[in-house]
């Protein structure tokens, strides 16, 4: 059972095992992993352990067989808590489901099988620092030998860069011109292992362990090749676009989510001493909160429709899924910044949560494909103009 149907039968079950991780688990770290910028390793592990690593992974190798609605409730209700740690996990599913969808038998022991099982976490490694948005244009070489391939060149803001098992890696043998005439492969985490670059110290998101990587000669089997080479414009329309902007509009959603609860909390516990009324009798704060909570429900509203429509199939989904990840990504800014003029000059002390989901918010418009990106493919889409 996959997509939708499958997604239907255990929602309640799934978004109650997360909500569980949340509260005992990732909620308790997510300040120390936003100031210490520190990978959330033991929020990674819960999320094994509790079997939802496996959300991409088909049924029949031993995963949960979930689609974008799943994803869409897991990553939020963790960005809720901990937007970094929403980020690697769903960049581990959007990884595992380009894994999925063209594995070989031997692919799906050594990396599908223990996804499921927990014991493997994977992402994906496709920018490059000289071709910026336009990740499907890598410069990475693949070079033939005997053997196998000789892989060189760089990749740039890697989630989960350093402590993942194996990264899914776009290359190109140099006869590729079209956009999307290039090549992935798995390349195992020891096959990488003197290659990373400094740790990742962002503005926001500060978690996620976004690191380069130097690809110098790296061998890599022939059988780790995904699909056939050349043909990753699938790939990229197919699997990585819907998986990674589902990822993202959702991480986005719960932040604008977080914000709106941060707010209400502040308010409600905000007494006028001069006239004995808490802030919450003010009606301008009741309008500004009500007008970010409707952006809320709005932008959720259209993440849950756009990953549905994709996991049903519907001929305009990747329209929906891309407005919803420019939306959702508007959206978080938005709702934070009105979060704080609520909250007032306290919301702008070190360590305060509106301060951190504001900088994570803020890192969703330069994650590709941009918002500026993706309402020109949609423009394109609408006007019957080739996206690319």
């Amino acid at each position: 059972m996959t997509g939708s149907a499958a997604f239907a039968t255990t929602a309640p079950s799934l978004v109650e095992r997360t909500r569980r991780i949340v509260e005992l688990e990732i909620a308790p770290r997510a300040e120390a992993t936003d100031r210490d910028a520190r990978w959330p390793v033991e929020n990674m592990q819960a999320l094994a352990r509790a079997g939802l690593t496996g959300l991409a992974v088909p049924a029949q190798h031993g995963g949960m067989g979930l689609g974008l609605s799943g994803l869409a409730q897991v990553c939020e209700t963790i960005a809720t808590a901990c937007p970094s740690t929403a980020l690697c996990f769903g960049m581990h599913c959007v990884a595992t489901a380009v894994l999925a969808a063209r594995a070989t038998a031997d692919q799906v022991e050594r990396f599908l099988v223990p996804i499921a099982a927990g014991r493997h976490l994977t992402t994906l490694a496709l920018s490059e620092a000289a071709t910026g948005v336009e990740f499907y244009f890598p410069r990475t070489m693949l070079h033939d030998e005997p053997d196998g391939f000789l892989v060189d060149g760089e990749k740039a803001f890697v989630t989960n860069g350093g402590y993942a098992d194996s990264y899914v890696t776009s290359v190109t043998d140099g006869t590729d011109h079209a956009p999307g005439q290039f090549s992935c492969l798995v390349i195992e985490a020891e096959r990488l292992a003197n290659a990373w670059g400094p740790p990742w110290t962002g503005l926001g998101m500060r978690g996620n362990s976004s690191r380069s990587v130097a690809l110098d000669h790296v061998p890599v089997p022939r059988e780790n090749l995904l699909g056939r080479k050349g043909d990753q414009i699938w790939f990229v329309f197919e699997v990585v676009a819907p998986w990674f902007l589902i990822a993202m509009a959702s991480t986005n959603a719960g932040i604008a989510h977080a914000a709106v609860d941060l707010a209400r909390a502040d308010i409600a516990g905000r007494v006028r001493t001069h006239t004995a009324t808490t802030l919450a009798h003010e009606p301008v704060v009741q309008t500004q909160l009500a007008r970010a909570f409707r952006a809320v429900v709005a932008a959720r509203a259209l993440v849950q429709s756009a990953a549905l429509r994709a996991d049903e199939g519907e001929s305009d989904a990747a329209l929906w899924v891309m407005a919803a990840k420019a939306q959702a990504t508007e959206t978080a800014v938005s709702v934070v910044n009105s979060a704080m003029d609520l909250c007032g000059g306290r919301a702008y002390r070190e360590g305060h949560g509106l301060a951190r989901l504001l900088r994570d918010a803020r890192a969703g418009n330069v994650m590709s494909p941009t918002s500026n990106l993706l309402e020109m493919w949609i423009g394109r889409s609408l006007l019957g103009v080739p996206m690319l």
